[in-house]
């Protein structure tokens, strides 16, 4: 397990990308889930800089794990920031036009959609979101 803990600024985006995408290249991951992830710590690291401190800065844990059989690669985001779990909310309605839909929800729907399991939970004064993508 590697581990990275920075500001949750936006500006970290890239550092934290960076730090997965060095592994996932060791592992050979194919390009198409090397991006899913990459818009997954896009969507994820992006909503904890804009709202898990607001309007302060706090810091953001990214976890790195790869697990077998069959392999994967788990991140976990963790921060202590405002309690807030990104899958209790409901999911955009994507037949409608983007005129029509609510504002809001679609990252977290795209990261769901593209992702072998997410989960989320609130221990210890911290927001722990876990993404699995198998590669």
């Amino acid at each position: 397990m590697r581990e990275l803990t920075v500001d949750a600024i936006i500006e970290n985006i890239e550092k934290v990308t960076d730090f997965v995408n060095e592994e996932l290249e060791k592992l050979d991951c194919s390009p198409k889930a090397q991006i899913q992830i990459d818009v997954a710590i896009d969507e994820l690291f992006g909503n904890i800089a804009h709202y898990a401190y607001n309007p302060n800065v706090g810091t953001a844990t990214i976890r790195m794990e790869v697990v077998q059989d069959p392999m994967a690669v788990v991140l976990t985001f963790i921060d202590h920031g405002i309690p807030y779990d990104p899958l209790a909310k409901e999911d955009p309605d994507i037949k409608l036009s983007a005129e029509e839909r609510k504002i809001g929800g679609l990252g977290i729907y795209m990261v769901k959609k593209s992702m072998d399991e997410i989960t989320y939970e609130y221990k210890a004064g911290q927001n722990i979101l876990r993404i699995k993508k198998n590669i």
